[in-house]
């Protein structure tokens, strides 16, 4: 895969071992040029509108977001930012465990870019990480960077 720009993936997970797995997966493709991870709905908003630590933190390219986060879930989440003009267009993919028909359908709902549901084995979560950023930072053309922020 190339890609001349660095990527800004912001990863919206609450597992450690799930956020390494992301971490260790997108390094290897040499895609995650900057990466950033919260652990909850409200740390992602406090990074998108750059508040308290966060205040220098980039507008990301891609957000991957877990559906099952305690405190604000990944739904609520991505309803408030599809609800925000400065916001909404950044891609947003689910990345849960969940393959609920009901949490399909209500993420498409709420906009999302993409649903994918993790993978148990470690090989097949790589490959889908591959999948992930070969469709979205190879095949896929992103808003520009300086879209909204």
């Amino acid at each position: 895969m190339r890609r001349i720009d660095p990527v800004r993936i912001l990863l919206v997970e609450d597992d450690p071992g799930d956020q390494k797995l992301v971490k260790v997966s997108l390094k290897r493709q040499r895609i995650a040029n900057e990466l950033y991870i919260v652990s909850s709905g409200e740390e992602a908003l406090d990074f998108l509108y750059q508040r308290g630590e966060y205040s220098d933190k980039p507008r990301p390219d891609l957000i991957l977001l877990d559906l099952n986060m305690p405190g604000m879930g990944g739904k609520e989440f991505l309803r408030r930012i599809k609800a925000d003009e400065s916001l909404q267009t950044i891609p947003v993919v689910i990345l849960t465990t969940s393959d609920a028909e009901e949490d399909i359908i209500e993420s498409y709902h709420l906009h999302a870019s993409g649903y994918v549901k993790k993978p148990v084995n470690i090989e097949d979560f790589k490959r889908v990480m591959d999948e992930i950023g070969e469709y979205w930072f190879v095949i896929c053309k992103l808003p520009p960077k300086d879209e909204g922020g």
